[in-house]
């Protein structure tokens, strides 16, 4: 009975979280939105079925234990039922419509009930972390919020600042309040001699009750003092899961996740409790001589000292972080603050250290708190001073011009490369706060980093990093990260890299995920958007594409950069495919007339994009070509807009606009006659589709009927595709040679080869050769 009382009580708890999310979910990004309830699960699911979703224990299952397909397959199950009850009540028709096609769609959508296991606990656990990020947790166990109670009410719960405030000011009016009571007492006890029988009575009866309101007093005052203790380890608590917070959410930036980096009211914060912190260690030194019961206040001396210490020590954080990917002999910039630097004792300058630690290291200082003796690196410029900025009231220690000048590798296992190989900047130093007894120790750590030697390894060593920052579990033991992520993790991870790299609000789309997908995994045939899948660290970063001598990030990131250099605004505009496989290009314009074609990012080079376009051919029929890939050196001597306004052969982009009205901005005016006589002179673009007649792709004669929805605007170009035409018509009957129509004739350019680095020592020389 008892146990499952508890059990009752913690699923109230836990019930507690969808209401909590409700107040949140206004707030959260449509990326995070689309990240935390996919398609497979959408938002509609967890509202409807929350009280149901989380009165479950899907942290019980193993997911990757077969034998539990069964329990899975009974919730899966139950699940069905409860959608199709929630569509039969519903009076929305809308919503009615939606979930009666999400129920009779389920089998479909989980064909492996684990995976709906795996997928409802990934959900939960994203909520949960959201929530941690915010001041709206509830206590243990408490019953969850009803819709009837106002936000003011929930307010209220929460312990803050104010609230310590107000609990240190009743512990400074008991302490007056008794030292008044003892005065009196003294004077009465002191004017008791030479008064009548009468009158000595009635002193005395005046001296017991003083004595006994004393004694209340003080029992009131200890009682407070307990009392702010415990407000104030739960507030610093909540400090710490925020300070926590920003420093993963500051890990989560490297990928393009939403960051907000202003630490200001952390600081204040931080600086009120500190404040709150010594206000109860003084009632508590001036408590210890009016009270006899020395252990408990022994007790909450011991409990002070401790939260003092834990807040000090955490105040340390690196606001700037060190580039991930850092070349040795190169020079690199950090920044570290200091939350409680205007508390710092006056006097002697307060000296912060850098070095640079292992993996290995980084786990045993999470684990033991040891500094490291071992020196891995050669690190210059490791030691400046935290000053204190009178006008923004920070402290900060910057390191402007750090370099490792070499680095000590760690014996490498198997197929393990240098660019694998994960360290990290430690800082320490020794601070004493303003009225402190000692000097605290201090350390901070940054975010992972690779060494790298030469330039050629930066994209492999960005790969490490990315794969660490997308998929690494908060309080993690350094650096660990999984050797698998779902494929939908995979894909959040890309998009989210994608845009904030290019600086763009469009993200990649379904069509574009789905061609990723089939790369990633060489599975062209595919017609899923492989949610069920696991994709691998050696599948997307250690073994070349089929066909290729590159991985699939190598490629992947060539698109960016080209993007993010070149196409910018043609992607943001929707001009460019980019991602499409080519058996969908063939669904897309076999039924168009000669001169149609869209853009997409080459398959067979890197950094690469590349035309196909809808061609005659000479029995009267019609085939997809494919112009050579332009490559960012192409781009820049002549832009993408002119090159299209040149060739000749096309005439309508994708679903059908004028080219010359869809690319009118991008065409650059005529050069007006130059000042010294010469005439001006352009590139042009041309194809000559008869170089490669023999490399032609015949489209199928098959009647399919295509049903797109046309953008009014270049904006939309891309984004309504039809869902459904890949899996209804898209079929590999057809083989298509990739990028064979080179454009012609160019302008010859000039062509500057920069010389590698050359290498201070043979290590770091072993350590290039085995990267490549």
């Amino acid at each position: 009975m008892q146990k499952h009382n508890e059990h009752h009580i913690k699923c109230l708890h836990i019930m507690a979280q969808w209401a909590q999310m409700t107040q949140h979910i206004q707030f959260l990004t449509t990326e995070v939105l689309n990240e935390l309830y996919p398609v497979t699960f959408p938002l509609d699911i967890r509202h409807y079925l929350a009280s149901w979703i989380e009165g479950q224990q899907w942290d019980s299952f193993d997911v990757d234990n077969r034998e539990q397909e069964s329990q899975a397959q009974l919730l899966s199950d139950q699940m069905v039922m409860l959608l199709h009850q929630v569509a039969k009540q519903n009076p929305n028709v809308v919503e009615k419509v939606k979930l009666q096609h999400m129920s009779k769609n389920w089998s479909v959508l989980y064909p492996q009930p684990l995976q709906l296991v795996r997928t409802v606990r990934e959900i939960l656990r994203k909520e949960r972390l959201i929530l941690s990020q915010t001041n709206m947790q509830f206590p243990p166990f408490a019953p969850p919020p009803t819709n009837g109670i106002p936000q003011q009410a929930w307010e209220e719960k929460k312990t803050d600042v104010e609230n310590l405030m107000s609990k240190v000011m009743e512990i400074q009016n008991r302490r007056q309040t008794l030292h008044q009571l003892q005065e009196e007492l003294n004077w009465e006890k002191e004017t008791i001699q030479g008064l009548s029988e009468m009158d000595t009575g009635a002193k005395q009866k005046r001296i017991q009750q003083i004595e006994y309101n004393a004694t209340i007093c003080a029992q009131e005052r200890v009682q407070f003092l307990c009392d702010a203790v415990g407000a104030l380890e739960q507030c610093q608590s909540s400090l710490m899961l925020k300070i926590e917070s920003w420093r993963w959410e500051q890990h989560r930036s490297t990928i393009g996740m939403p960051f907000n980096d202003i630490l200001d009211h952390l600081q204040t914060w931080s600086e009120q409790l500190l404040i709150v912190n010594g206000n109860l260690r003084q009632e508590l030194m001036l408590m210890k001589v009016d009270h006899g019961d020395a252990e408990r206040l022994r007790t909450l001396e011991e409990n002070l000292a401790r939260l003092l210490k834990t807040l000090i020590q955490n105040s340390l954080v690196v606001e700037k972080q060190p580039p991930q990917v850092i070349k040795t002999q190169s020079k690199f910039s950090t920044t570290v603050r200091y939350l409680l630097g205007d508390k710092m004792a006056p006097g002697k300058p307060v000296l912060l250290k850098a070095q640079i630690i292992t993996e290995a290291q980084a786990r045993n200082l999470g684990q033991q708190s040891v500094i490291p003796n071992e020196n891995v690196g050669e690190l210059l410029n490791s030691t400046t001073i935290l000053e204190h900025n009178t006008t923004s009231k920070n402290t900060c220690a910057t390191f402007r011009n750090m370099s490792i000048r070499r680095i000590k590798r760690a014996d490498r296992k198997g197929s393990e490369s240098v660019t694998e190989e994960k360290f990290a900047l430690l800082f320490t130093t020794d601070i004493t706060i303003t009225g402190g007894e000692r000097p605290y120790s201090l350390q901070s750590i940054s975010l992972p980093v690779v060494v790298i030697v030469h330039g050629s390894q930066e994209i492999n060593a960005m790969a490490t990093i990315i794969w660490d920052c997308a998929f690494s579990e908060p309080n993690r033991i350094p650096f660990l990260v999984p050797e698998r992520v779902s494929w939908q993790q995979m894909c959040g991870a890309l998009s989210s890299k994608f845009m904030s790299e290019v600086q763009t609000t469009r993200g990649l789309d379904p069509l574009n995920l789905r061609f990723l997908g089939q790369k990633i995994f060489d599975q062209p045939d595919h017609p899923g958007d492989f949610e069920n899948m696991l994709v691998s660290w050696a599948q997307f970063n250690k073994e070349v594409l089929p066909g290729r001598n590159f991985t699939f990030w190598q490629w992947f990131e060539g698109a960016i950069d080209l993007t993010k250099r070149c196409l910018r605004d043609y992607w943001t505009d929707g001009l460019i495919f980019g991602f499409i496989g080519k058996q969908y290009i063939h669904c897309m314009l076999q039924d168009k007339t000669n001169g149609f074609f869209l853009l997409r990012f080459s398959d067979s080079e890197i950094g690469g994009i590349t035309i196909a376009y809808v061609e005659p051919t000479e029995n009267g029929g019609r085939r997809v070509q494919n112009i050579q890939p332009f490559t960012k050196k192409d781009l820049d001597s002549a832009g993408l807009g002119d090159r299209i306004r040149d060739i000749s052969c096309i005439s309508h982009v994708y679903p059908g606009i004028p080219k010359n009205e869809a690319f009118k901005k991008y065409f650059t005016v005529p050069s007006a006659p130059n000042a010294d006589g010469y005439l001006p002179f352009k590139l042009t673009t041309v194809v000559n589709p008869g170089d490669n007649s023999t490399s032609t792709n015949n489209i199928t004669s098959e009647n399919i009927s295509m049903n797109f929805i046309s953008p009014s605007t270049s904006q939309a170009f891309g984004q309504n595709m039809n869902q459904d035409i890949y899996n209804q018509h898209c079929t590999p009957s057809y083989s298509m040679p990739d990028d064979i129509m080179p454009p012609q004739p160019m302008y010859p350019t000039d062509m500057q080869v920069n010389p590698p680095d050359e290498f201070s020592e043979m290590e770091e020389f072993e350590g290039l050769l085995s990267s490549i």
